[in-house]
């Protein structure tokens, strides 16, 4: 399986073309809507490479920064020539209503933290600084709190295409779990690398802080265990299981209290998100469970975050159990199908059985899809557990 990732990245490279400085990695070669250079995916791809191409990981962070407008947005997904979604033979992207999760600032955390490359660390500095003020701006919550576009437009900038959390209609600037993890791992990151650039982290820090408190406090809801958005937190009758209330936990906002919570209540409960294929993207006994993209199907990019939170809490045996599940299934898929899927049945079935978005002609997940599927860094990841001996 592994060595057909390889092979994957190999054959998604292609030469430097505009709008790219260097060569440049499309999401997979079956994406049906490709070729596409996606953030979330590229992102995912860069983890997988580190640290064995470092040079390469370099170059992928610099095409999809370079892309930074002088407003600070950035943008996500760009479509190449070639692509269905493509105008004519120049390459294509929304350019203010469709951002995308600003998670590449893990990737050039990991990138530093190999290579103490600092001219790279300033680049990157300066370009969440703009990308901070542009979420200030744009995306900025009331009272608190950040947003997607998903909530306004329904054009899935958060990257969870048609997931249960706006099926009632939610509307307006309201505080969205997953944005507002997202951004406080923003400020934070910021918050470090000026440290390390000779710059004054203490504006940054106190965002941090404040935004921190706001999800510990008003994105919590005590009784479930769990984390929501701001609309659905203090519901009584129903709170959707959906799987965006992990990412107080992989970004370092929750307490280590309400993190283990999450870890044993969640994570590791086989009737909410820990299945054959961990993790379902919605909670097993969710009445909205189903077999459709996004709306119970695991993705293998959305466990490695699982397991990375884990990590940071210090609960190893946690990862380990999500990494070795989700990487046995993903290998026995492999061995049965010949191919690497873009999400799996959480109950391990078939992956070609499940739906993708009904209303296209095209219904089922895509094949040899390496975007969502950073099966090196979650082997490498793995493979330390074990090293260190820690028990399942």
């Amino acid at each position: 399986m592994l060595r057909y990732a390889l092979e994957l990245h190999l054959r998604s490279t292609h030469r430097a073309v505009t709008p790219f400085e260097f060569d440049w990695q499309e999401i997979g070669p079956g994406y049906g809507y490709g070729p596409a250079f996606g953030h979330w995916d590229i992102v995912h791809e860069i983890l997988d490479v580190l640290p064995s191409a470092t040079g390469h990981a370099r170059e992928q962070l610099l095409n999809d920064i370079q892309l930074q407008q002088s407003d600070g947005f950035l943008p996500g997904v760009v479509w190449m020539p070639g692509s269905p979604n493509a105008t004519g033979n120049k390459a294509t992207f929304n350019k203010d209503t469709q951002s995308h999760p600003p998670v590449w600032v893990v990737a050039a955390d990991d990138y530093w933290a190999i290579t103490s490359d600092k001219e790279f660390l300033v680049q990157c500095f300066k370009v969440a600084i703009r990308q901070i003020g542009w979420f200030e701006k744009h995306r900025r919550a009331d009272p608190d709190g950040f947003f997607y576009n998903d909530i306004l437009l329904r054009k899935w900038e958060s990257g969870v295409d048609e997931g249960i959390r706006f099926d009632n209609g939610e509307s307006g600037r309201l505080a969205c779990i997953d944005a507002t993890a997202h951004v406080y791992q923003l400020y934070d990151t910021v918050a470090r690398w000026a440290k390390l650039t000779g710059e004054n982290p203490a504006p940054w820090a106190l965002r941090a802080t404040e935004l921190r408190e706001f999800i510990r406090n008003r994105l919590w809801n005590a009784d479930d265990g769990f984390f929501y958005d701001i609309w659905s937190v203090g519901q009584s009758l129903y709170r959707p299981q959906a799987f965006e209330g992990i990412w107080p936990l992989v970004v370092g906002a929750a307490t280590p209290e309400q993190a283990n919570r999450v870890v044993d209540g969640w994570l590791l409960n086989p009737s909410r998100l820990f299945t054959k294929h961990p993790i379902s993207t919605v909670g097993v006994r969710d009445s909205k469970f189903s077999h459709r993209m996004w709306r119970g199907p695991s993705w293998n990019s959305m466990t490695y975050w699982a397991a990375r939170g884990c990590l940071r809490y210090g609960r190893h045996d946690a990862a380990r159990r999500l990494l070795e599940a989700a990487l046995d299934d993903t290998a026995h898929q492999f061995d049965r199908s010949g191919t690497i899927w873009e999400f799996y049945d959480p109950h391990g079935g078939r992956p070609e059985d499940l739906l993708r978005k009904p209303q296209t002609k095209r219904n089922r997940p895509w094949r040899d899809y390496l975007g969502h599927n950073p099966l090196f860094a979650m082997a490498r990841m793995w493979q330390r557990i074990c090293d260190a001996g820690s028990p399942l």
